[in-house]
């Protein structure tokens, strides 16, 4: 069996992937990914947070993005009936950047691969793992390729960007349960051809269809739109016939979708993607680190997931690069802490969506500007700023804020 030697080992060429073996090549070491998949292949997530957009250009791989011709995003729009409420970034508390794309993942996604395999980066699709086998933080990791074809690859430290592969915690029987809900989705691209300027196509829209169900737009810059139903398991069982009987049948119980998306032409046949929370007991172990959806997979409501992957792999490429060097990493200070701070930050967000606590604050009448810019840091995915009461305090100031509302309410009504 062939074996050879590299600095880091990278599992996964999604955007967790490559934004860590780019900043850990750029150090000066060896790095090799792996990916089970052949790109491009498709995949959810495709409303990207301006936070990330830090990440991707320390990656260096702003430009290639660019000149993809992606959409661009400046905000999000909730629709509630005829209430909106509408966040722009530039309004946001935090400084930062004040947009992003809106992006088809299986192109992004391959842009990325291939701009780090231009640096130097080798990457080998179709190429599972298969075992690997730690000593102290050196590892010898065995991959087989689509023709069955063994072989072995040695390196002083694993990054884990896997994705839903969830390779390591898989291997080691570090995998557990979500505290959220089980939630399904059902999606499909279609053809806009009824789409104008007025239907904002540089933001995402977050329709609620009813309680604990919602509905995502995301228009792309191809006349392309995204539009996918999420809810309980149980609300998809009220729609019979084939999926593509169930998704228009839901397009048209929806008065926000009808008229637009009446008789669309699917660009597929419509998807599911359910049970998808996951998350581990540790993100670190001797010779690994685990990033982005390995770590813990929330739900597409506030479009965490790709934030997540590619600042996760920004703090981990830098702490392997410090471990490299010899230097002493305290993995739970420096990564676990601040990957749960904004794990857990999003977390209170998605429960508090489906709670209804955003419900009432989002689409009430009264709106104060700075608590609004503060909860706009948040979607914009700057929920690592303790400056911000609404990151500090995650898991109270919205129900305090809810509560402060109803009462407000209960006050007018008196009157």
């Amino acid at each position: 069996m062939t074996r050879e030697k590299v600095d880091v080992l990278v599992i996964g060429a999604g955007p967790a992937g490559s934004v860590a073996a780019s900043i850990i090549h750029q150090a000066g070491y060896s790095v090799k990914i792996v990916e089970k998949l052949t790109f491009p292949r498709f995949v959810i997530g495709e409303s990207l947070l301006p936070r990330c957009m830090e990440a991707l250009e320390e990656a260096k791989f702003i430009d290639a993005i660019k000149a993809q011709g992606f959409q661009e995003k400046f905000g999000a729009k909730f629709v509630k009936g005829d209430k909106v409420c509408d966040f722009t970034f530039k309004e946001q508390h935090t400084k930062g950047w004040e947009w992003t794309w809106q992006v088809t993942r299986a192109d992004f996604d391959k842009t990325l691969a291939d701009t780090v395999a231009s640096m130097g980066v080798p990457v080998s699709y179709e190429t599972t793992v298969t075992d690997i086998r730690f000593n102290g933080s050196d590892s010898v990791t065995t991959v087989e390729d689509v023709n069955g074809n063994k072989s072995e690859i040695e390196a002083r430290f694993i990054v884990d960007g896997s994705g839903y592969g969830r390779v390591i915690p898989r291997l080691f029987n570090l995998e557990k349960n979500s505290v959220l809900q089980p939630r399904k989705a059902l999606f499909a691209h279609t053809v806009d051809a009824r789409r104008s300027m007025a239907d904002e196509p540089n933001r995402i829209t977050a329709v609620v269809h009813k309680p604990g169900t919602w509905i995502w737009i995301i228009p792309f810059s191809t006349g392309i739109t995204s539009v996918g139903f999420v809810g309980d398991p149980s609300f998809f069982d009220g729609f019979p016939g084939t999926l593509e009987d169930k998704y228009r049948a839901m397009l048209e119980s929806e008065p926000f979708t009808r008229e637009r998306f009446r008789d669309v032409e699917l660009v597929f046949e419509p998807r599911v993607l359910e049970s998808w929370s996951a998350t581990t007991d540790k993100f670190y172990g001797d010779g690994f680190v685990l990033t982005g959806n390995v770590t813990e997979f929330l739900d597409p409501i506030f479009s965490s997931g790709v934030t997540l992957a590619c600042v996760s792999s920004q703090t981990a490429a830098k702490l392997v690069i410090s471990k490299l060097k010899g230097e002493n990493v305290d993995w739970d200070k420096e990564y676990m802490e601040p990957t749960m701070q904004g794990v857990n930050t999003f977390r209170s967000y998605v429960m508090a969506w489906y709670e209804g606590t955003l419900d009432k604050i989002f689409f009430s009448d009264e709106k104060r500007p700075d608590v609004k810019n503060q909860i706009c840091s948040v979607l914009a995915g700057y929920v690592w700023d303790m400056t911000n009461p609404y990151v500090k305090n995650h898991d109270t100031a919205l129900k305090r804020l809810a509560r402060t509302i109803e009462l407000s309410e209960i006050i007018k009504q008196d009157q």
